[in-house]
């Protein structure tokens, strides 16, 4: 049976911006050298064009296409009459376990930190007011972890006052000179802290819980199935986002160095600094949002339609893309993260999104799943009974 227009529409542009996250998200990986430009950092022109464009939205828009997939599962299931929420439980386990074992190889997974927090939208669900929702999740952008934290440190608390947790980081010597082995023995536990750290710190796990909720609050009013229902406020508020982010980034820096000049010590300075950031991302993930959604729902759509495909195939590429890259720069490997220049890595990178944005149409013309994908399914629904190819019989 045919599905209806609306539906294949909502589907595909929100597989558009996935795939748009992905690409975006693997070109920062790739100016980064999977963390190691960190080690032995050269700014430039490249890399700094790269991380101010995509760096904290790509993984944004990836996070808020989670809090929409949430919906999806659970609305398709009540509409069968079925209770998703212990099933959606048990996926989000798999899916925690998935990112575990892709973590021992690159310890930058995000995979088991939207998994892990997953489980808040279990709960959140209950609410049924969107503009509840919708509030919580302007609660999360304002950055009150970090507010707390600048507020504290600037007052003298000692524990706001510390040393960064993040910036230890005993991982970092083993990715440069170690053997595949130390590799995965330190990501087991002390490579994965300063991340974790790092996401506490920076604000990054409310912002992630925020994109969850406005995820939800877009599915449940169809925002996706509809779109020409917002297409009057999508064209004022694109140019408004690509204006903030413009503003935000070219006042980071002044505001960063009037607040230092306050005198508040390195820790508040670092809270600050970081809640201007997050700020910056959100306005950017916002812009890049309405941008690809705008494409897809005008003459353009030819420009963004190939994002779909890798949309589509997400976590086996996410897993794949880390596969390949990080022995080709990490120490037990070729050792290429001191070799490549900017402008190598990123003509590397955009050969390999393009190679797998071919790939992706090619896979999905004859299978109906990605291998991993395929693999988390029947996993969820423990049986092996889920078509593979596209000439097996749906279950």
């Amino acid at each position: 049976m045919n599905q209806p227009r609306a539906s294949l529409d909502r589907l595909d542009v929100v597989d558009i911006l996935r795939g748009f996250a992905l690409m975006a998200l693997f070109l920062v990986h790739i100016i980064e050298s999977y963390e190691l430009f960190w080690a032995t950092e050269k700014p430039g022109i490249i890399s700094e064009t790269v991380f101010a464009l995509f760096m904290g939205k790509s993984f944004s828009l990836l996070a808020l296409c989670f809090g929409f997939s949430f919906f999806i599962l659970m609305d398709r299931a009540a509409a069968r009459g079925v209770d998703f929420s212990a099933r959606f439980a048990w996926r989000l386990l798999i899916l925690f376990g998935i990112g575990f074992l892709h973590s021992l190889i690159y310890r930058g997974d995000i995979i088991q930190t939207l998994a892990a927090l997953g489980f808040v939208l279990l709960l959140v669900n209950r609410v049924r007011s969107n503009r509840l929702l919708l509030a919580a999740a302007c609660f999360c952008f304002a950055g009150p972890s970090l507010i707390v934290q600048l507020v504290a440190a600037a007052s003298g608390a000692a524990w706001a006052n510390g040393v960064a947790l993040s910036s230890v980081d005993p991982g970092m010597p083993i990715y440069l000179s170690g053997d595949l082995w130390q590799v995965l023995r330190v990501n087991l536990w002390q490579g994965q802290q300063s991340k974790y750290w790092f996401f506490v710190e920076y604000g990054r796990l409310v912002q992630i819980l925020g994109l969850y909720l406005l995820g939800l609050v877009l599915g449940r009013t169809r925002f996706f199935e509809d779109l020409a229902r917002s297409r009057g406020w999508r064209r004022v508020a694109l140019p408004l986002a690509a204006g903030g982010a413009v503003l935000m980034f070219l006042l980071r820096e002044p505001l960063r160095l009037a607040f230092a000049t306050l005198g508040y010590g390195a820790a508040a300075e670092r809270a600050c600094w970081a809640l201007i950031n997050m700020w910056l991302d959100l306005a950017g993930t916002a812009f890049w949002a309405l941008l690809v959604i705008a494409l897809y729902d005008g003459r353009a759509r030819w420009l963004v339609q190939p994002l779909a495909a890798p949309g589509r195939l997400t976590l086996t590429f996410y897993i794949l893309q880390s596969a390949v890259f990080v022995p080709l720069f990490y120490g037990y490997g070729l050792g290429l993260y001191d070799d490549w220049n900017a402008a190598t890595r990123l003509s590397v990178g955009l050969a390999a999104a393009a190679l797998q944005i071919g790939a992706a149409h090619w896979w999905l013309a004859r299978f109906r799943y990605g291998p991993i994908e395929w693999v988390w399914r029947v996993l969820t629904y423990r049986s092996l009974d889920i078509p593979f190819r596209r000439n097996a019989p749906s279950a």
